[in-house]
């Protein structure tokens, strides 16, 4: 069975179409890191990608007033010389708005995308049963079985049922939440 965050890397990966993406995992935030001078590779074929992620970032602060450049993270990867290197890097959202800022014919498929998958997810707001049926089909496009799509749905839901229990009941903290499904799960 595939992770979810194994699907977000590999969502994320097909859409370079197989260009390495270096990423790394933040099991606290649940929530991958990408490296931003990859990405700018990847969407320009810039002989040096860090000059135009250099150009990039001092548009994006003087013309666009834009954060993006304050949400970067330095993480150490492994660079083509095959040391660990700080590189700036992005969360999925940071990401998905670099993309959005780099003009180049190999961003609009993305920025396509983009616009699509906002529009579905407008059109789940006015309408929750696309959603639902959209999970669905995503979970049979997986192979799960019915019974398994079933089971899940309603674990869910039962899921949904119990926490909204215990915050009736004063439960508010994460830890806390931790705590009693710990206990759940230990009984």
């Amino acid at each position: 069975m595939i992770s979810m965050k194994e699907n977000k890397l590999q969502t994320i990966t097909n859409l370079f179409e197989g260009k390495e993406i270096r990423s790394m995992w933040n099991a606290e935030e649940g929530d991958y890191y990408f490296s931003v001078v990859d990405v700018i590779e990847a969407l320009t074929d810039s002989q040096n990608p860090r000059n135009y992620w250099n150009m990039l970032k001092k548009r994006l602060i003087d013309e666009e007033e834009s954060e993006l450049y304050t949400k970067c993270v330095q993480l150490k990867m492994v660079a083509k010389d095959g040391k660990l290197r700080s590189t700036d890097t992005l969360d999925t959202k940071g990401i998905l708005r670099l993309i959005e800022s780099v003009p180049s014919p190999k961003a609009e498929p993305f920025k396509l995308w983009l616009a699509q998958t906002g529009s579905d997810r407008i059109d789940e707001v006015f309408d929750p049963e696309i959603a639902i049926n959209r999970a669905l089909d995503y979970y049979r496009s997986r192979g799960y079985s019915e019974e398994w799509i079933e089971v899940r749905l309603k674990g869910i839901l039962n899921r949904n049922k119990l926490t909204s229990v215990w915050k009736d009941n004063g439960i508010t903290e994460s830890y806390e939440y931790a705590i009693l499904t710990n206990e759940i799960y230990q009984a």
